[in-house]
Parts: structure tokens; sequence; C-alpha cells
């Protein structure tokens, strides 16, 4: 008798699916052809704002100096390298990040995950209990993604100009009537993955308020997770500075993720979570324990050095440059996409815009997707070994919307767009092929 399949747990049942992400990160690094195909969907940096001489220094002095980064080449602390958590300490101090002081950081302990930021989201999606997780529409899909194959229940609230809807929000708890006890955290993405938007601080600081009076209704305390991912590519200089939801918790709620990949490098793998102390932050110290000790204590220590020594300088010009950029394109989408738009948001941090088109459709099905990615069946559009015709990647905005909530219909029509990594020109030519896309789908 032949057996049957392996046995799989619910997660690892659900994980033999690819997620839309592991799809689209896997055809990039095996289909995209490079000088051709034009990537405006995966989220990579531009690599011109990797420092790579500064990191190859710092390796050096890092290996140079045993007596302050020790054993760097040797397994690491689960908590992280103390230099490099020091280092964060003081870039949050000295850079006055967030409006906090000594005395609301004194209070708060650091840990390093063990593979960048979303490695620490992962550790929370392991260490409390599966139930309701309540996070912004659109939603950060990748870590939604994950939370639904971990058991848990999305519950996506739609955002404004400023952020999450915190008057849909108490609506929606108290929607929620008993099972309101099964809420387990809150998660916000602070400038939002895939819209760009930017948190408000009054939209933060109401945040915080209800999450504390949901927990005192429960009796117990609810985490919200901030997750500053591009805080630091806010590159617009009207923008308010953003504060920190430790200003408002009396409570000892509040947790924020950074990550040092959009500013230094993704290949270093620097996520930090900040946090008050407690069963919470032993349990994510003891789970990166459990998945490889730490993270590599060579680039945790390449991170501390480039931190103390040259962070302030770094950030301005990554800043500029997708400032720089965020101009440039607009003026191109306005230009060749605004009269088929009925929004777009973003162009004030980070390196993605979000356009809801009014009429045209963008998910995998639609003829504008099947135009851009040459699948439509027509040489002439599609291309041939001989004449290949360049394909660009960008997100559909099906994947970015909550499948259960109020948005799938405008996701239909939305699509996430990146200026991180390609070139300005190559940005310019795709655009012209989307425009080219919008043509092709309105003759249908």
């Amino acid at each position: 008798m032949k057996p049957g399949e392996i046995a799989l747990s619910n997660y690892g049942y659900y994980s033999s699916t690819p997620s839309p992400v592991n799809r689209m990160m896997a055809d990039f690094a095996i289909d995209f052809r490079d000088a051709i195909d034009i990537n405006l969907g995966v989220g990579y940096v531009n690599e011109k704002t990797i420092p790579r001489k500064l990191i190859s220094d710092a390796q050096k002095a890092v290996l140079s100096q045993p007596e302050k980064y020790r054993a760097a080449l040797n397994y690491g602390g689960s908590k992280g390298s103390t230099n490099l958590i020091e280092s964060i300490r003081q870039y949050h101090l000295c850079s006055g990040i967030g409006g906090i002081d000594e005395g609301i950081l004194g209070g708060k302990e650091i840990i390093i995950g063990p593979s960048g930021a979303t490695s620490l989201l992962d550790g929370i999606s392991h260490i409390l209990k599966p139930g309701i997780v309540i996070t912004t529409d659109p939603i950060y899909y990748i870590y939604c993604d994950l939370l639904r194959r971990a058991g848990f229940q999305v519950m996506a609230v739609p955002e404004d100009c400023e952020g999450i809807r915190t008057d849909l929000l108490k609506s929606a708890i108290a929607g929620l009537g008993e099972a309101k006890g099964e809420i387990r955290f809150v998660y916000i993405v602070t400038v939002n993955n895939p819209t760009s938007t930017i948190l408000s601080n009054d939209r933060r600081r109401e945040l915080v308020r209800i999450v504390t009076e949901l927990s005192g209704d429960l009796g117990r305390k609810i985490p919200i997770v901030f997750d500053k991912a591009y805080e630091d590519l806010i590159h617009d200089p009207l923008v308010e500075k953003p504060e920190s939801g430790f200003l408002y918790d009396d409570i000892g709620i509040v947790y924020e993720i950074g990550t040092l990949s959009k500013v230094l490098a993704p290949a270093l793998r620097i996520g930090y979570l900040i946090g008050a102390p407690g069963a919470f932050m032993r349990a994510m110290v003891q789970r990166t324990n459990d998945v490889g000790f730490s993270a590599p204590l060579i680039t945790q220590e390449i991170a501390s050095y480039i931190m103390d020594h040259h962070m302030t300088d770094q950030i301005e010009r990554v800043r500029t440059g997708y400032g720089e950029r965020a101009i440039v394109v607009r003026e191109w989408i306005d230009e060749k996409l605004g009269a088929y738009l009925l929004d777009c948001r973003g162009g004030s941090a980070g390196f993605y815009y979000y356009l809801t088109f009014v009429e045209i459709r963008t998910d995998e099905k639609s003829r504008l997707y099947r135009f851009l990615s040459r699948t439509t069946g027509n040489p002439d559009i599609d291309g041939t070994p001989a004449e290949k015709k360049p394909r660009v990647v960008y997100l559909p905005g099906e994947f970015c919307v909550h499948p259960g909530g109020e948005m799938p219909e405008a996701g239909s029509r939305q699509m996430r767009l990146s200026y991180g990594f390609e070139e300005l020109t190559r940005i310019e030519e795709a655009l012209e092929y989307i425009r080219e896309g919008v043509d092709y789908a309105r003759n249908e």
C-alpha cells in the first residue's frame, strides 16, 4: 500500500501553498531578465543607497578591534550585541527619535531579531495565543498572510490620509461583542505598506488611548506593535515629526519595531524591538535563541560601528535620494496616468506610490496585468524569442486589501509601484508601458 502524504500542522498545510509575495520574490529571482524587465513591484531598496565602502570599512574596523567587538565571527547572545543595542539607544536619544528621552528609554529593553524586522514579527506570531489581530486596511500583506497561516484572524480597519480610522476602530471593537475577548494585539505600520500613508501623531495618540481602555476592559494588556520600518525614510520636510507611542503609554503596552534594512542594507538583516521588560520580551529573546541563537554577530557589529560613526550622514543621503525620486516620479504619474486615476497616495516617505484607477482593473486576471506580464497570447504584445518585450512587475492591489474587509472591489483597481529599485529612466519607461496597458484594457 502506497503511503499517504506527510502529516503537516495547520501552519504547514497553509504554508504549502506559496503566498503572493513568495511567488513574486521567486519570479523576480528566477525569471527576471536584467536590462529587459522592469521591477516596480518587489520592494527592494535602491542599490545606490547601499553604502558598500562604508560596510567594507566597518567590517575591517570591527575585526581589527577584538577588545571592543568581541568574537565577532562567533555566535552571539540571543538578546543581541551589547554594542548594537547601545548604538540604537544612543541613536534614538541623540537624534531625538520620537521625542523620547532617557527617562522613557531607560525603562525599555532593546532586543535584536534573528533575521531582520520580519523575524521579530514572526516571533510575535509564535509567542502570542492565536486570536484577533487588528490592523490597517490596506494591509501589510506579507505579515497578514503569515498571521493567517499561523491561525490568527485579521480584522482590518480602513485608513484615511492620517492612517487607521480610529472612529471605525472603536465601532469595530464594539461590534465584536463578547468576541472582543479574542483580541490578541494591534499591529500598525506607521508609514503604511503598501500606501505609504503616514500615521499622524493625533491618530497615534488616539490609538494608544483606545487600546489602553480595551486592556482595562479585558483585564489584561493588549500589545500595540508599531512597525516603524519606513519612518527613517520620511523625506518630505513638511511632514510633522513622528512622536513615539511610548509618550502616551501609561501601562506598558506599546512596542516599537525598527530596522536598518531601508537605510543601510537589507542583507545585514538588522531588526530590533523596543518595549517594556517582562514575559513578552523574554519570550521574544528565547524565540531568537530557538531559531538561530542570534542574528549574525558580524553584521550586528558592522551596523553598530556605522551607527556610531556615520548614521546621520547616511540617513540624510538616503532621504535626499528618495525625496528627489518621489517628486520626479509623481510628475510622470500625473502626466501619463492622471486622467485614469481616482487617487494616488505616497511620495512623502518610503519609496512607494499607491494608485487607485477609476475603472481599470489591476488584478492578476485583468487585461492590464496580462499586458504588462506579456501573457495576453498575442505575439505583437507579448513579444517573441527574437523580439523580447519588457515586462513590468507591480504589486496588484488585490494582495494588499483584506479579502473579508470593505475594500476588495477597490483593491481590484489598485496597484503599488516602487520607485526605489530601478533607475529613473527605467521607471519612466515602465510608466509608458503602464499607459499602453491602460489603453489596451480600455479597448476590451
